[in-house]
């Protein structure tokens, strides 16, 4: 008699939950993508190897109880089906339209669709923006029809959408993903196929699997706010290559991490990923660090491959995130601890300091030549005992955020009875506890054990160090999502301070300038009250001293120039001057720098400042506009470090 297949991880069916078909408001915009009544699939054929015969087959032969009606217009019927010529000679509205015919034609079936009152269409078609002006033309017609009618879109040039829990498959793909929490969102309809087939191989679960295309009209913002609001979605994984409305993407992910994990892949990193991002969606790219600094603001967690991607999901399910980056380290192997210590410090993560009161405890326990610091090496010849009293009294440490256990399977071990211990140890603890079990069928019913009880259990100790690297980033970014700048004025004296800043900048534009002078770009920031050194101008060798003579020596000469920006790499800086005649020197070493690199009439003169001497840091603070982020602040290390 054939035993019965577990469910997925992190299935509805293993946490209890309801698998209803209609769970959601009718009034909710996405609920006639993810839970239709009635589809039409428009290019249904029966030809062999096509999409339109691919989509009818998965929405038929998948246990979905809604209506499905095939377009053809040249066929009366298609697989045992009948079939109808246009949308609008269907017997019923039908809810979701999915358009699999050529990008030409697809503007006229929209038209049609908007006219038999259908609600939404995914567009499978390729051919739009991404083949260049012509497409680009397609989209806007395909658009503002969809929009007269109040259609909305999710595409074009993807591979679908499937919701498990119902059966439904409104795909092209060559299988059907498993029920479970977990929803997967990508830009790329391949990469779904790939990830669809891996997922079937190793029983992983989805509740949502949409491939979002060109992202004509829903992007990740509406999406994101779906699956945040449903309750069947534990997580949210993302593959995506460009942004599309940036604005609603940040809004919706600031929301959403603060109730479920976000995790995001982003293809286009290097030049020329991102040109291949471009061939491949036609659309705008983004400044990777602009990227990075906007995910982390909104409390997402960035992964570099896949595997990390999944891997991250089920920690983040399993285990509670750490409150910091010290993580404890207890192994049978010296070397792999090392290694587990390497990658956690190239991830940013560090090693908790033992406290006294631990080192006694495991004085008392461990052989006495035991590590006697983290990694804690419990030796080669560690028994399941041994490593169950170790894990007790490293629990206890009040420094440590998380714990690792590393097993390597020895001639004294017992990986399978270890594991029973090591979840009995960790059982109720409120830090993460990750594993490592290294080696292949030995260790592999340990490795069992331990995925049963909750712990994420990894082939090696470097890779499990980097997941809790992760998990602290996580936890991190979710805690900058509560921080907000506070407001030290009160509005009339913020109406001065922006008064004399707007006198400053409309002079200049009167003057001509692209760049502020460093005197005026010092009259705004002592406007704010930012400390500036004083600085005075001289437009001549004489008053250059007569300056220097006034603020008293030391003093500082630099360079006054409208086109000249990086003075000292002209040599237009001339520090530590203690007499006039450094003054006078330096005044005509600046002039002849300043000509022979720029040319004549580049210089207005030079400032004059006193020479600091404190030390500190010397910054740069900049903003700009990025063309999808909008505003971007600039803070880093300043002169020449820039």
């Amino acid at each position: 008699m054939p035993q019965p297949q577990p469910a997925p991880r992190g299935s509805a069916a293993q946490k209890g939950q309801p698998t209803t078909l209609f769970d959601l408001p009718l009034s909710h915009p996405l609920r006639v993508f993810f839970a239709p009544r009635s589809i039409a699939v428009v290019g249904a054929t029966e030809r062999p190897g096509s999409v339109g015969r691919a989509v009818l087959a998965n929405l038929t032969t998948a246990p979905f109880s809604g209506s499905v009606f095939p377009v053809n217009l040249h066929r009366s019927s298609v697989l045992g089906r009948r079939a109808y010529p246009r949308v609008t000679d269907l017997p019923e509205p039908v809810e979701l339209a999915v358009i699999a015919t050529p990008a030409e034609t697809v503007p006229a079936v929209i038209a049609d669709c908007v006219a038999a009152g259908t609600e939404g269409a995914i567009i499978l078609s390729a051919g739009f923006r991404e083949r260049g002006p012509a497409g680009q033309a397609l989209e806007r017609q395909v658009l503002e029809k969809a929009r007269r009618g109040g259609l909305r879109l999710l595409g074009p040039n993807c591979l679908g959408l499937m919701n498990p829990r119902i059966g439904l498959n409104a795909t092209f793909a060559s299988g059907m993903a498993l029920p479970g929490q977990i929803a997967f969102l990508s830009q790329s309809g391949a990469l779904c196929s790939a990830i669809l087939d891996w997922s079937l191989q190793e029983h992983i679960g989805f509740s949502a699997f949409v491939s979002v295309g060109s992202m004509l009209d829903l992007g990740w913002g509406e999406l994101l706010d779906y699956l945040g609001d449903d309750p069947h979605t534990g997580c949210i994984l993302l593959y995506l290559e460009t942004v599309g409305d940036a604005r609603a993407f940040l809004s919706a992910a600031r929301a959403v991490a603060r109730r479920k994990p976000v995790i995001l892949l982003k293809g286009g990193q290097t030049p020329e990923a991102i040109q291949a991002a471009i061939s491949h969606t036609g659309a705008l790219a983004v400044s990777q660090e602009i990227f990075e600094a906007a995910c982390s603001r909104c409390g997402l967690l960035q992964v570099e491959s896949i595997d990390e991607l999944f891997a991250m999901a089920e920690v983040l399910a399993r285990q509670p995130r750490p409150q910091g980056p010290h993580f404890t380290i207890v192994t049978n192997a010296g070397g792999a601890g090392v290694l587990a210590a390497d990658a956690l410090a190239k991830a940013g993560g560090a090693l908790t300091p033992l406290s006294s009161e631990t080192r006694a405890a495991l004085d008392a326990l461990l052989p006495p030549y035991w590590s006697r610091q983290n990694p804690v090496d419990i030796l080669g010849d560690a028994d399941p005992e041994r490593y169950a009293q170790a894990i007790a009294i490293l629990s206890r440490e009040p420094a440590s955020d998380g714990l690792l256990v590393i097993l390597t399977p020895q001639a004294m071990s017992d990986p399978t009875r270890t594991a029973e211990r090591v979840a009995e140890a960790v059982a109720g603890n409120t830090r993460p506890v990750l594993a490592s079990w290294m080696g292949g069928s030995s260790v592999a019913a340990g490795h069992e054990i331990l995925t049963r009880a909750g712990i994420p259990t990894f082939a090696s100790p470097d890779t499990a160090a980097r997941a809790f690297c992760a998990m602290w980033r996580a936890s991190r970014h979710l805690q900058s999502l509560y921080e907000t700048p506070s407001v030290v004025d009160d509005p009339e004296e913020s109406a001065s301070r922006r008064a004399q800043v707007a006198s400053v900048l409309t002079a200049a534009r009167q003057a001509g300038h692209t760049l502020l002078s460093e005197p005026e770009a010092k009259a705004v920031l002592q406007a704010y009250d930012i400390p500036t050194v004083e600085t005075r101008v001289a437009l001549s060798e004489d008053e250059a001293v007569q300056q220097a003579e006034q603020l008293g020596y030391p003093v500082v000469l630099k360079l006054l120039s409208p086109t000249i920006t990086h003075k000292s790499r002209i040599g237009g800086v001339r520090l530590a001057l203690r007499t006039a005649e450094d003054v006078r020197q330096a005044y005509r070493a600046i002039a002849e720098a300043a000509e022979r690199q720029a040319g004549a009439g580049q210089m207005q003169g030079v400032t004059v400042q006193p020479m600091i001497t404190l030390e500190g840091y010397e910054l740069i603070v900049g903003s700009f506009c990025d063309p999808q982020f909008g505003p971007v602040l600039l803070f880093g290390s300043g002169g020449r470090l820039v």
